[in-house]
C-alpha cells in the first residue's frame, strides 16, 4: 500500500483503526515488539528517562503529577495515556501541550510503513496508538517520557518500552474478562512493567504480595508509600489523590531529578487533570468505574458534606462490577439519575435504575443518554445541592463540554477535588 492510499485526516485514521479492529484488545508484545523493531524504537532510548505507570486506579492522576512536576523542574517532557475524554489528542502531551492532528497522522503513517514490511503484521486500535504514540516521543527525545499502561501491564503495548522507574499505583479488581478476578494474579499481570536491578516504586498501601515477591525476583530495588516515603504535608494539597502525589515526587526523585521545594509547590498548585474529582460549580465530573474508585469517591464527597442533597448521575457499561460501584457510593449520595450509554457494551438506565432499588437506592429519573441526564437535573437543582456524574468515561466525557459551557468562567478554571466545591 502506497502512502497516497492512506488517510489523510485524524479522524479518517481513527475510524479506519476502529474498524479494522473493532474488539480493540488483543493482549500480547510480540506482535507489537516485532513493529517496534522495525520502526527502531528499540535500537535506541525513548528519552533521557523513561517512567511508566501501571495500576487499577490512579495512573492518570500519578502520570499528570510528575508531568507538572517534571516540567516545574525545567524538564521536556512527553506524556502517553488512554483512554481520552474528549480528543484522541489528549493521549499524547508534549511539553505539556496536546499533540497536533499531523503529528499523529505521521506517526500512525510510520507504523503503517513498518506493519507492512516483510510479513504483514495485525495490529490492534491501542498497539496502532501506542506505537504510533512512541514513534512521536522518540522523534522528539526528551527528558522525560511517562507512559501510562493502558490495561493489565504485562502484555499491555507500553511495557515493550524498557522504564528507569517502574510504577504501580493501586491493584484492584477490572477488567474482568482479561485480567481475571484473582487479585494476586492481577498484582502480577500490573508488576509485569518491573525491570531487573531498577527501581520499582509500590504507590498504595494495600497491593496485594504479589507484586513485591516480582521485584524481590527481578532483583528491582522497592521504595514502598508509607515505608520508604510519604505525604509531605507541608506541600499543597493538589486536589489528587496525596497517595498519588507522593509516589509522583518518590519516581520522579529515582528518575535522577534532584526535587527543589518551590518548583514541587508550584507544580502541586497548579496541576489540573479533568475528569478527576473534577469540580465545576456544583457539577463534580469523575471517571472512576470500579468499586475501588468508588470508595475512594465516597469517602471524599463524605469528608465535605454540603447543605443540600448529593445526586449522582449514572452511566456505566455492561462489563463493569455496577452493583460493586454503585454499594461503595449510596453513603455518599441521596438520590439517583441513571443514563444509557450507546453501543453494544453499556448497560442501559433501567437496569441501572433496578440494580439501585434493589439496594434501597432512590432513583428519581432514568434518562435516554448521559447529556439528556444532565439536563433534566440541571433545571431541578436547589443552589445547595450537588452533582457526581460518574461510572464510565463515556458518561463524564458526554457531559463535560455541556458543563463547561454553562460554568462561569472562574468555574471553567477551577481544578480538581474540593478546593472548588463552592459548597459548603
Amino acid at each position: 500500500m502506497t502512502d497516497a492510499a492512506l488517510p489523510t485526516t485524524l479522524d479518517a485514521w481513527l475510524a479506519r483503526l476502529e474498524a479494522a479492529h473493532p474488539v480493540g484488545i488483543d493482549l500480547g508484545l510480540d506482535r507489537v515488539a516485532e513493529v517496534a523493531r522495525r520502526m527502531g524504537l528499540l535500537a535506541r532510548p525513548l528519552a533521557r528517562r523513561v517512567i511508566t505507570v501501571a495500576g487499577t486506579n490512579g495512573k492518570g492522576s500519578t502520570v499528570a503529577m510528575l508531568e507538572a512536576l517534571a516540567r516545574a523542574h525545567g524538564l521536556s517532557t512527553a506524556a502517553y495515556t488512554s483512554p481520552h475524554l474528549i480528543r484522541y489528542n489528549e493521549r499524547l502531551r508534549l511539553d505539556g501541550q496536546e499533540a497536533d492532528d499531523g503529528l499523529l497522522i505521521d506517526g500512525f503513517t510510520a507504523v503503517e510503513r513498518a506493519r507492512l514490511v516483510g510479513e504483514p503484521v495485525s495490529l490492534t486500535y491501542f498497539e496502532v496508538g501506542t506505537l504510533g504514540a512512541l514513534w512521536a516521543i522518540a522523534q522528539r527525545a526528551p527528558d522525560l517520557a511517562i507512559l501510562e499502561v493502558g490495561l493489565g501491564g504485562r502484555l499491555d503495548a507500553v511495557n515493550v518500552i524498557d522504564p528507569d522507574v517502574a510504577v504501580v499505583t493501586t491493584v484492584a479488581q477490572d477488567h474482568a474478562a482479561f485480567l481475571g478476578t484473582d487479585i494476586e494474579q492481577i498484582g502480577r499481570e500490573k508488576a509485569g512493567i518491573l525491570r531487573s536491578g531498577r527501581p520499582a516504586v509500590l504507590g498504595s498501601l494495600d497491593l496485594p504480595a504479589s507484586v513485591r515477591e516480582v521485584a524481590d525476583s527481578l532483583g528491582a530495588p522497592v521504595y514502598a508509600l508509607g515505608e520508604d516515603f510519604h505525604w509531605d504535608e507541608g506541600l499543597p494539597d493538589p486536589g489528587l489523590p496525596l497517595d498519588n502525589a507522593a509516589t509522583a515526587l518518590k519516581a520522579l526523585e529515582l528518575a535522577g531529578v534532584i526535587l527543589e521545594a518551590e518548583a514541587c509547590r508550584r507544580a502541586l498548585a497548579e496541576v489540573r487533570l479533568p475528569g478527576r474529582m473534577q469540580w465545576l460549580g456544583q457539577w463534580c465530573l469523575d471517571v472512576g468505574h470500579n468499586p475501588h474508585a468508588a470508595g475512594y469517591l465516597a469517602a471524599r464527597l463524605a469528608a465535605r458534606p454540603c447543605a443540600g442533597r448529593t445526586i449522582a448521575l449514572l452511566g456505566m457499561l455492561g462489563d463493569k462490577d455496577a452493583d460493586g460501584v454503585m454499594a461503595a457510593l449510596i453513603p455518599a449520595v441521596d438520590a439517583w439519575v441513571t443514563a444509557s450509554l450507546a453501543g453494544d457494551r453499556a448497560r442501559t438506565a433501567e437496569d441501572l435504575a433496578a440494580r439501585l432499588e434493589r439496594l434501597g437506592a432512590e432513583v428519581l429519573h432514568c434518562a435516554d443518554s448521559p447529556s439528556a441526564g444532565a439536563d433534566w437535573l440541571a433545571g431541578r437543582l436547589a443552589p445547595e445541592d450537588r452533582v457526581l456524574v460518574c461510572g464510565s468515561f463515556f458518561t463524564v466525557a458526554e457531559v463535560l463540554p455541556g458543563r463547561l459551557a454553562s460554568a462561569s468562567p472562574t468555574a471553567q478554571t477551577e481544578g480538581n477535588d474540593m478546593r472548588s466545591e463552592g459548597v459548603s
